[in-house]
């Protein structure tokens, strides 16, 4: 059930780092490149563009809209001249605004309303990932650490419905192996554990509360791979055991039926009966099923909405197939579903919340060629206005189309994908093109709607091939599974019969094409250019992978509970023939195959691939006399937040391809 997903300026002070400060850096700080070389690196691109990196990476000036649940107020980011990214609380009915949080070194990584007059925000330090949980008031005060605990990591579990003053969150903090609830006073930080994990062999990987912030249910996991649902009837009754499944099913409460006259009714994803995960309406005391609610014969369910306000009615279910996709239910809904689709024709919309009377949506409105515009839209007046647009400099008609792409792998796979098409390519004029593999490399996948990556692309001339490569998520259990140990083999074909597919079509020069990925896709990336080295002009790896031993011998404590089964899914490192495997697909123990130029990029404080994974690449292909470019920073982890951090990342990136894609400009 579990997929572990694997679903940030001090590197500019190296050079001036004493022998004691440099000891203290994670990694090797001899190995990065100075500022020098990548100022140099970057200079390689010369050509005249419309628009600069900057351009496509800076922060929006407003961004990331809320609406607090009673409507009173609308939240928004702000960027100040520094990059620095503020949250601004406006009252809707006087206008006046003002700065609620603001954002110092450490970034704020996300936020929202935990009540109508307190603002929930989480930050770690220097992409950790050991993420605190704060809470202010909208005018700033009060603010609170609720989370002050070194080195623990906070994820969200429930905002209660019913009790707007609490939230229950799971933190690490007994043990930093296992997760345990808690709930917390987001006014005084008073904290209350919920319930002990204390099988650290068998720990508990979810828990199941209502909006009223009763455990009902857990989901325990058992040798690393097997996992139990329980469920009590009520407080004083013992758990008993409703499901039993393993890492490759899904049984997993999405809420439960408060519409029910039955209070054990729930609204389940799941995949026990169905290759692609469906909705099903649960009797979760009587183990039954009452109801198939929704599925899709070749896309995963995405998940539902209710109206709390309409007596908790479905609203709609949504999926990801080619395009996000929404399928209204209620009457309401069907009817604002009509009126968003008809007034933002060519564009998906989300709503990013609404009020609790529902008399107000906040909207966001984007496609493959716009990076989104923020509406509300008040439904007593029947009136959408315009709050952002986040990207004005970015206009529409420069930008590339994506299109949905499908086609056979070499053993009879069908496999979806996407490509950026640079305006103006054609066979007359073929263009460069760049593969980049998501990461993961289980669970996540690529989907349609604007990237800022693959637009800087287009606009130097190169398109962009992304492939949900066989386990990419969504696609249904079968596709999934078929990843299973094939990282490095068949997960790779995938994307070599992508490029072969794209090669059919004509426009494509088949004597440039890169390849770019990060995390899992920066492993693939480092397996193409020691596999295929003969399809490849150059590669560049971002916080990637390269050698499976080390990597698993990396894993934050958190991840421990998982290693079984990242041994059916990867390789197991016991097994002889697995450690054979393991040995052939890990790019660092076979450097002595990688020929073409290569630019390696990572965050010295990423939790999930250690700064050594990409150290052993770039020391050992400098010992073969290659030049690497290795950009690392500091104060980064897993990818890179910082705005002066992306935007000379990117720099860098297209100054690399400039020189290998195009011979230099």
């Amino acid at each position: 059930m579990k997929h572990l997903i694997t679903i940030l300026f001090l590197s500019l002070m190296t050079t001036m780092t004493s022998a004691q400060e440099s000891k203290d850096l994670p990694g090797n700080p001899e190995l990065p490149s100075t500022p020098a070389e990548l100022q140099a690196l970057a200079d390689l691109e010369t050509g005249d563009y419309d628009y600069s990196v900057e351009d496509y990476f800076k922060r929006p000036e407003q961004s990331t809209f809320r609406f607090s649940p009673d409507g009173k107020y609308f939240s928004y980011r702000q960027r100040d001249e520094d990059g620095k990214n503020h949250i601004y609380v406006k009252d809707t009915e006087t206008g006046k605004t003002q700065l609620a949080v603001k954002e110092g070194e450490d970034l704020i990584r996300g936020y929202g309303w935990g009540n109508s007059t307190r603002l929930l925000y989480i930050k770690d330090k220097g992409g950790d990932e050991n993420y605190h949980v704060y809470a202010a008031d909208v005018d700033g005060g009060n603010a609170i650490d609720l989370t002050p605990f070194d080195g623990v990591k906070a994820n969200f579990s429930n905002t209660l419905k019913d009790q707007d003053d609490h939230i229950i969150v799971d933190l690490n903090k007994n043990n930093p192996q296992i997760f345990e609830p808690y709930r917390l006073n987001i006014r005084t930080g008073e904290i209350e554990q919920l319930f002990k994990n204390e099988d650290v062999e068998n720990p508990i990987a979810d828990f199941t509360f209502d909006k009223d912030g009763n455990l009902r249910g857990y989901t325990q996991q058992f040798n690393g791979t097997d996992y139990r649902f329980y469920y009590r009837l009520s407080e004083e009754a013992p758990f008993e055991i409703v499901k039993e499944f393993n890492w490759r099913d899904n049984f997993a409460i999405i809420d439960f039926d408060y519409a029910s006259k039955n209070p054990h009714d729930a609204y389940v994803l799941t995949d026990l009966e169905n290759d692609t995960k469906e909705i099903v309406r649960y009797d979760l005391a009587e183990n039954k099923v009452l109801e198939k609610m929704f599925s899709h014969e070749t896309y995963d369910a995405g998940g539902m909405s209710t109206s709390k306000k309409r007596g908790y009615e479905v609203d709609y279910y949504y999926y990801n197939g080619e395009k996000r996709t929404m399928i209204p239910v209620s009457e309401t809904f069907t009817s604002l579903h009509k009126k968003f689709s008809e007034e933002f024709k060519g564009k998906e919309y989300q709503i990013v919340n609404r009020t609790d009377e529902e008399d107000r949506y906040l909207l966001y409105v984007g496609s493959d060629r716009l990076y989104g515009k923020y509406y509300a839209y008040d439904t007593e007046k029947d009136e959408f206005t315009l709050l952002m647009h986040l990207m004005p400099q970015l206009k529409e008609e420069d930008m590339a189309v994506m299109r949905p792409i499908k086609f056979t792998s070499r053993d009879g796979l069908t496999i979806h994908g996407y490509l950026t098409i640079p305006q103006g390519a054609s066979a007359e004029n073929k263009v460069p093109m760049i593969v980049k593999p998501h990461g993961g490399p289980y669970g996540p996948r690529d989907s349609w709607g604007f990237n800022p990556e693959n637009q800087l692309f287009a606009s130097r001339g190169y398109a962009t091939l992304q492939i949900n490569y066989r386990g990419s998520g969504g696609y249904g259990k079968k596709f999934s599974l078929a990843g299973n140990k094939q990282i490095g083999r068949k997960m790779l074909d995938d994307l070599e019969d992508g490029v072969a597919y794209v090669k059919t079509m004509g426009f494509i020069d088949e004597d440039r094409i890169a390849i770019y990925g990060g995390s899992y896709g920066g492993l693939a990336t480092l397996g193409s250019l020691v596999n295929t080295p003969e399809l490849y002009t150059c590669g560049v790896d971002y916080v990637g992978v390269s050698n499976l031993f080390t990597f698993f011998k990396s894993f934050p404590p958190y991840w421990k509970p998982y290693l079984e089964q990242v041994y059916e899914q990867w390789y197991d490192e016991r097994d002889p023939e697995d450690q054979k495997i393991m040995k052939q697909v890990s790019p660092a123990l076979n450097v002595d195959k990688i020929t073409k130029p290569l630019f390696v990029i990572q965050g010295a404080n990423d939790p999930r691939v250690n700064i050594d994974e990409s150290d052993q690449v770039v020391e050992n292909l400098r010992a073969r006399g290659y030049d690497v470019p290795y950009m690392v920073k500091y104060d980064e982890g897993h990818g890179f937040g910082k705005e002066h951090n992306r935007i000379e990342l990117y720099e860098c990136m297209m100054g690399f391809f400039a020189k290998h894609l195009k011979g230099g400009e």
